[in-house]
């Protein structure tokens, strides 16, 4: 920091202000020292005996993001971060998932500014974005490496920085990345079979389009071709199918800074039974609901003109049948019908007979195709270089349903407890510094949960008290959020006397309370501490 730089070092006001945004779920600057301000004893303790209020003024915090926004320090630092981490809690480097999500805010657009207009995640399309490239190593979710980019990049191109960063931080090779198909562009691909990873992703439309598809089902419809079906162990250790499918290999090559690079694509075809029963509901509620249009096109009702050429009705039926996606199920066939209506007379016109040409529709389910399109849903093709005897159709298929993973921590940063949004920073590096500030908060919550779920999983137990309103329901899954609320009702109570003594008393633990610092591995004195230290 700079010489003039007095009171707490940089990382302990970091540490300070994380305490803040967890237990507020609350960013903005110029509220962290006010929050300081009623806490300077539990501060002092934790930090040290210089801390005061005065340490997250906010324009100090605002310096603070200065600095995490320079891209070689924080480079340095999350790297050694990550490192020390695996190190201390023992982490194995198997597999990392990589994704990108966008922070939507009412901020000024400027010519090469961080925030900017793209395709927005949130549905804002109105709205500047900046877009945040997270990494995450399983089981726990944990972050290890985030960029923060202009709103308006495209994904498939931040996945290879993102990868160099994560490799830089864990120094390992043979990782698995998990991503979605922006992951799976040839490039990326490339890049990391060059780098001696391995990758795993589902293959979008456009690179296997649907004929490409028909035609790797062809051998499964004509009975040629076994599938392997895929179990998942619910909670309740019942093994439960979710999916079936076989592989087929592609040999492939790419030029990667200058040099050819061949392998070996295991492509997985995969049918997702839960998405194929959905697909199959919703298909024939399309179905009922074009049957009904359909039919109403050339009745005859009150105020609607009737349809009297077949082209008009052709047309018409036809944009219907595209709306409801149900093209080529119903057969259809159109009907001219020529009337003769007497009409009687009326003042002083004669009656006389007219001519009507009128057109009608009949409609029928085509129950052949009907029953080839739904053999066609729920299917979709995934890509591996794991070799075989390492990654199962089935692992890999039960790796990539993990994938919520990452999402649920795009939740957390943006929602609460970081409470990225709405961000009320306007300038570019500090909303940069801001973005990586959380992403330190998501460590610790990822830590926290991940830990306690590990030694409940070891100890085959599970943790109650968590839920208000029912203390006797236990769960092997609890939540850090949760596991933080079970904290909030300790206090540090102070009694004074004549002259300058002062007894400190915090409120007693509970059994709950207890039980969660054992299985953090965290000793009770850190809160009686404050008693002792303090009297």
């Amino acid at each position: 920091m700079h010489g003039n730089w007095q009171g707490l070092h940089l990382g302990e006001v970091i540490t300070g202000w994380l305490a803040h945004v967890l237990s507020e779920a609350d960013h903005r600057l110029n509220h962290v020292q006010n929050w300081a301000e009623k806490r300077e004893r539990t501060l002092q303790t934790c930090l040290g005996a210089d801390a005061s209020s005065e340490d997250f003024t906010d324009d100090r915090l605002a310096t603070v993001l200065d600095q995490l926004s320079e891209d070689k320090s924080w480079s340095d630092f999350e790297a050694a971060l990550n490192q020390r981490t695996l190190r201390v809690y023992n982490l194995k480097q198997k597999c990392v998932r990589v994704d990108t999500t966008t922070a939507n805010g009412y901020w000024e657009v400027t010519g090469d500014g961080l925030f900017q207009f793209g395709h927005s995640k949130d549905h804002r399309p109105d709205q500047p974005q900046v877009k945040v490239v997270l990494a995450t190593l399983d089981p726990l979710g944990m972050p290890v490496a985030v960029q923060v980019v202009s709103g308006e990049k495209a994904d498939d191109r931040l996945y290879i920085p993102a990868i160099e960063q994560v490799r830089r931080g864990l120094t390992e090779v043979g990782l698995l990345y998990v991503g979605d198909c922006k992951i799976m562009s040839r490039e990326t691909r490339a890049y990391l079979q060059s780098g001696g990873d391995y990758y795993l992703g589902p293959f979008s439309k456009v690179q296997i389009p649907d004929d490409t598809l028909e035609s790797y089902l062809q051998p499964v419809w004509a009975g040629k071709q076994s599938l392997t079906p895929v179990y998942r162990e619910e909670e309740n250790e019942e093994r439960v199918q979710v999916a079936e499918g076989y592989e087929r290999t592609e040999n492939l090559s790419a030029t990667v800074a200058g040099k050819t690079v061949t392998w070996v694509e295991r492509r997985l075809v995969v049918r997702s039974l839960a998405q194929a029963h959905a697909s199959e509901i919703a298909l024939r509620a399309r179905l009922d609901k074009a049957l009904v249009a359909l039919k109403g096109l050339a009745e005859r009702r009150q105020g609607k003109e009737r349809l009297t050429e077949i082209a008009t009705l052709r047309n018409a039926a036809e944009e219907l049948l595209k709306q409801q996606d149900v093209e080529g199920l119903l057969t259809l066939t159109y009907i001219e019908n020529v009337e003769e209506r007497a009409v009687r007379s009326y003042k002083g016109h004669p009656a006389e007979t007219r001519v009507e040409r009128t057109v009608s529709l009949e409609v029928q389910r085509d129950e052949t195709a009907i029953q080839i399109a739904i053999a066609r849903l729920g299917w979709r093709v995934y890509g591996t270089n794991q070799p075989a005897q390492q990654f199962s159709l089935e692992q890999a298929v039960l790796a990539y349903r993990e994938e919520y993973r990452v999402e649920r921590n795009f939740g957390r940063l943006k929602g609460k407890p970081l409470s990225l949004t709405p961000m009320y920073l306007q300038d570019d590096d500090r909303a940069t510094g801001l973005i990586r500030l959380l992403s330190i908060g998501l460590q610790v919550l990822s830590l926290l949960e991940g830990v306690v779920r590990q030694q409940l999983a070891e100890t085959r137990s599970k943790l109650a008290g968590l839920y208000v309103g029912n203390p006797k329901r236990a769960t092997a899954f609890p939540t850090a959020e949760a596991l933080l609320q079970a904290f909030n009702d300790i206090f540090l109570n102070v009694v004074a006397h004549l002259g300058d003594q002062a007894n400190r008393f915090v409120s007693p633990l509970s059994d709950l309370q207890v039980r969660i610092l054992a299985l953090l591995g965290l000793p009770q004195d850190i809160y009686l501490a404050l008693a002792r230290e303090s009297s």
